[in-house]
């Protein structure tokens, strides 16, 4: 499978499959659905924040020896796309205390069917940091090349930004390809295909609402 040298498809291990069969199962508890889900979030975040750059730090080990060692070298944050991407704080935050997080709220207009933006807030500094922008489904990729346009419009350089994803299709990665050239994404699976109504294909239905347990969940745009 061709992904494109800016997309990292997480190693497709047995257990990452085992995995996602439990949570596309229609048939999935919802305590069953977030822990799984959880657990491969975590996978995801481990594998984004591999991408960022590094320093070399030496520290001094309790025997006194010296470790040549490794250190973030510039600042981050995050910045969950409201309200699936909400789904990645508790994760982030067990692997990053106090990170940094923005918001960013885009929902499809009901009438032009087109991305528009109803809420954001950023940190100050946000220019100067590396962006872990959270958002799990990729279908059109409409809603994501809105978020990164507010991220952009806020001085982010595209090549400072990873998408943490949990599904894409292939539609939308070549879309972010052709309109966002140095954007990463990281992702655990590429769907087949999106269908006529723009539903990724197996799918794994509304993540936000099977996750939150407001609704029943339906297919997943």
């Amino acid at each position: 499978m061709t992904t494109g040298h800016n997309v990292h498809l997480l190693p497709q291990t047995d257990q990452l499959r085992a995995m996602h069969t439990i949570i596309r199962d229609k048939d999935c508890s919802r305590a069953d659905f977030v822990f799984y889900a959880r657990r491969v979030i975590r996978l995801l975040l481990e594998h984004g924040l591999n991408l960022l750059p590094f320093t070399e730090k030496k520290v001094t080990t309790p025997v006194g020896a010296t470790y040549p060692g490794l250190e973030f070298a510039s600042k981050i944050c995050a910045v969950p796309v409201i309200r699936a991407g909400e789904a990645m704080e508790s994760e982030l935050r067990d692997v990053c205390p106090g990170i940094r997080l923005g918001k960013i709220l885009i929902q499809r207009d009901k009438r032009t069917k087109q991305p528009h933006l109803y809420y954001k807030h950023l940190p100050d500094d946000i220019a100067q940091r590396h962006v872990l922008l959270l958002e799990p489904m990729l279908a059109t990729a409409g809603s994501a090349l809105a978020a990164v346009d507010v991220l952009a419009e806020a001085g982010v350089r595209e090549d400072r930004i990873i998408m943490i994803n949990f599904l894409s299709s292939p539609e939308g990665l070549r879309r972010i390809a052709a309109e966002r050239p140095r954007l990463r994404i990281v992702t655990s699976a590429i769907e087949d295909q999106l269908n006529e109504h723009a539903f990724m294909i197996p799918g794994i239905g509304d993540f936000g609402d099977r996750f939150f347990g407001t609704i029943d969940a339906g297919s997943q745009r």
